[in-house]
This record gives structure tokens, C-alpha cells and sequence, in this order.
């Protein structure tokens, strides 16, 4: 009896510590979504109070006389603007129409720059023959003004989508170029000659190594080729166009309505903000497999 019981309290006692020891883990995972929360919520009230402080002094500025209205416009002037536009239709039709034209311009401009800078860059990363021959070329065109080109296209291509689509992509290419270049020439070399002697091919040793290998340098890329994409449909739109947000700035600039091409930009900075959304989901998708970072870079 005595045997049975010390067993007993013995197994009590062992519970007992298990449970002790996994406590603190608990405790210590709890916590750490406590901080994480935190974090949100002051990160979320400091944007919100950088944004109140820098909307509220451009609205005192402006109305106390300091800052001149005319040329830089004011907030309350510019929502206002932008709620005519939004209830009654702007001069070039309505709003949403104008917004479509813009973004498939982008998302054109996007895709075709980005497929293209990572073929090229992947090329060219897998070639030393190929990167040395064709390196200056790439390097001497990257240094050629992109408005330059807006108008070349503009005047080559006409005034219609495909002048603005490949104004952006021009942005976009060399930007996923360099990144994807770069990307393949850091792969471990190791990794590919073990691949080599395990029998890989090169069409393998692309899609099944270095892809995936300069994956994180080419989605990185992303994040700043879209805001530039956008950069070029607007671009190619103030050459020359009949719809679209760069348009609509325009004719703003023409009337002297600061409080339009305001508006415009605002329309602009809210399209970028949500594409960069759209990317950072999709980087996440696509990553999954790479470790959490200690510290955090992303803007």
C-alpha cells in the first residue's frame, strides 16, 4: 500500500512538474502577441498622428496666410475636389473610368517589365560570356533619361495604351533586371555543382535552383517596380492621352488648380499603397519557406 501510494504521489509530482515546465512557454508565447499587438496598435496611432499633425499644420499654414493657397492648394480644398470627382465625374468622364485606364496602363507596363527583367537577368546571371559582352550595353541604355524614352514611344507607338505600357516597363525592367541578375550570381555555388554531379540539367538547374534561389532578390524588386510602372503610365499619359490620372493632373496644371493635380497625386499615392499590399501578400505566399528576420526592414 505504501508502495502504491508513493508511485502515485510520485506521478502527481511528475505531472505536476511537466506542467510547471510548460507554463512558461505558454506564458512567454502569450506575451509575446501581447507585445506584437501593442506594437500594431502604437505603430497604427503614430501613422495616424503623423498624418493629423502634417494635414492640420498644411490646413493652418494655408488659412493664416503663410503658406500661399493658390499655388500649394489645401486639404480641405483637396477632399473637396476629390468628392466632385467622385459624385459628379471628372472633365475626361467618371472617376473610375479614369482609374481603370491608369492601372491597366500600370499593370501592364508591370508585368511586361518584370517578365522580361527576370529572363534577361537570369540569362545573363547564368552567362559570365553573355553578361560581359552585353553588360555595357544594358549599363549605357539604364543611363538614358526615361523621359526621353516616354517620348519616344509616344511618338513611335502613338498616343494610345501601348506608348504608356512601354514607358513602364522600360521603369520596371531594369530595376527586376539588376535584382534577378544579382540574385543568380549569389546562389551557392556549391549548390550547383553538387546538382551538376547529381545529374541536373541546365533547364533543372534554372527552374529548380536558381529561381527559386534569387526568388527573395526578385520579389524584393517588386515593392519599388510597381510605384516606378505607375511612374511611366503617368508619364506617358502627360505626353499625351485623352483619360487617366496623369491627364486628369494635366489639365489641372493647365487651369492653375493646385487643389486638381493634388487630388490626382492623392489617387496616385492610394493606387500605389494598395498594390504594395497586393505584393507584400504575395511575396508572403510565395517566400513561405523563409525564416522569420529578427529585425524588421520593411517600410
Amino acid at each position: 500500500m505504501n508502495v502504491r501510494s508513493a508511485a502515485a504521489r510520485l506521478r502527481v509530482g511528475v505531472s505536476a512538474g511537466i506542467e510547471q515546465a510548460d507554463r512558461p512557454t505558454v506564458d512567454l508565447a502569450a506575451r509575446r502577441r501581447q507585445e506584437a499587438r501593442r506594437q500594431q496598435l502604437t505603430v497604427a496611432g503614430l501613422r495616424l498622428l503623423v498624418a493629423v499633425v502634417f494635414l492640420g499644420g498644411w490646413e493652418l499654414t494655408t488659412r493664416f496666410g503663410w503658406v500661399d493657397a493658390f499655388f500649394w492648394s489645401q486639404p480641405t480644398a483637396i477632399f473637396a475636389r476629390l468628392w466632385i470627382w467622385i459624385t459628379q465625374g471628372t472633365e475626361l468622364g467618371p472617376l473610375w473610368e479614369q482609374l481603370l485606364v491608369t492601372m491597366e496602363e500600370t499593370v501592364g507596363g508591370f508585368v511586361v517589365g518584370a517578365l522580361l527583367g527576370v529572363v534577361v537577368g537570369v540569362a545573363l546571371g547564368r552567362s559570365r560570356l553573355l553578361s560581359d559582352v552585353l553588360g555595357p550595353y544594358i549599363k549605357g541604355a539604364n543611363a538614358i533619361p526615361r523621359v526621353v524614352v516616354g517620348a519616344l514611344f509616344a511618338i513611335s507607338l502613338g498616343l494610345d495604351i501601348k506608348s504608356k505600357i512601354a514607358t513602364a516597363a522600360v521603369l520596371v525592367f531594369f530595376v527586376v533586371f539588376f535584382n534577378a541578375f544579382q540574385g543568380v550570381r549569389e546562389v551557392d555555388r556549391n549548390l550547383i555543382a553538387n546538382a551538376r554531379i547529381l545529374g541536373a540539367g541546365d533547364r533543372q538547374l534554372t527552374t529548380e535552383i536558381l529561381i527559386p534561389s534569387a526568388l527573395s532578390w526578385i520579389v524584393a524588386s517588386l515593392h519599388t517596380s510597381f510605384g516606378l510602372a505607375l511612374v511611366g503610365a503617368v508619364v506617358g499619359e502627360l505626353f499625351g492621352a485623352t483619360a487617366g490620372i496623369g491627364e486628369l493632373i494635366y489639365n489641372a496644371k493647365n487651369q492653375f488648380d493646385a487643389a486638381g493635380v493634388f487630388a490626382g497625386m492623392g489617387l496616385l499615392a492610394a493606387m500605389a499603397l494598395l498594390a504594395e499590399a497586393l505584393i507584400t501578400a504575395l511575396e508572403d505566399r510565395l517566400i513561405k519557406w523563409r525564416p522569420p528576420v529578427a529585425t524588421e526592414t520593411r517600410i
